[in-house]
């Protein structure tokens, strides 16, 4: 029964950490308030995540970032910083999903959780001007709500049914590659023809 839930745990923290590349935020949000009512244990190395102070700087964070990232100009100024901070979130995350668990050394599983976290953010910070450049970014705030709801989504699978947060988390990578792929040849083909 210890694999189980070591796999378990392994799998709910590529989950966790996915959903960080998608908003760095709700993933520490929910978290931290799941420890806090009982329905997780993140156990004493990373209770401060649900420690009062922790839970509000996380929650004035997290509603400063979703206003701003359905706001065109402003969004890719939060994509450049969210470069460094989905990695950290995703790698924390991944650290704290697995500490109780899993046998991974916390190194491996921060550099774990921050590659997964950093790969999907990259996708969105890179498809997002493909999302602005041909919708004059009236397409912007229906992504950025897309993202949050699927973060959310993928937080609640990771922590519920980790399994298919990991095959979702799957799924999202493969077509946040596709998007890239095609942002990348729409920017191509724009420098081309100006």
């Amino acid at each position: 029964m210890e694999i189980t839930a070591a796999v378990g745990a392994v799998l709910g923290a590529f989950g966790l950490s996915g959903a960080a590349g998608l908003n760095a935020w709700l993933p520490l949000l929910v978290v931290g308030v799941a420890d806090r009512a009982g329905w997780i244990d993140l156990g004493s190395s990373y209770g401060w995540l649900s420690s009062t102070p922790a839970l509000i700087v996380i929650a004035v964070v997290f509603l400063l970032d979703l206003v701003g990232d359905k706001i065109p100009a402003l969004d890719s100024a939060l994509h450049g910083i969210g470069a460094l901070v989905a990695p950290a979130s995703g790698a924390i995350l991944f650290a704290a999903e697995t500490s109780l668990s899993a046998q991974l050394p916390p190194a491996v599983a921060a550099i774990l959780g921050a590659v997964t976290a950093g790969s999907v953010h990259a996708g969105r910070a890179v498809a997002r001007p493909f999302v602005t450049g041909t919708t004059a970014g009236v397409g912007n705030p229906v992504v950025s709500t897309a993202e949050d709801g699927t973060s959310l989504v993928l937080t609640i699978l990771a922590l519920a049914v980790p399994v298919v947060a990991f095959v979702v988390i799957v799924v999202v990578l493969i077509g946040l590659g596709w998007l890239a792929f095609r942002a990348a040849r729409w920017l191509r083909g724009g420098r081309g023809r100006g």
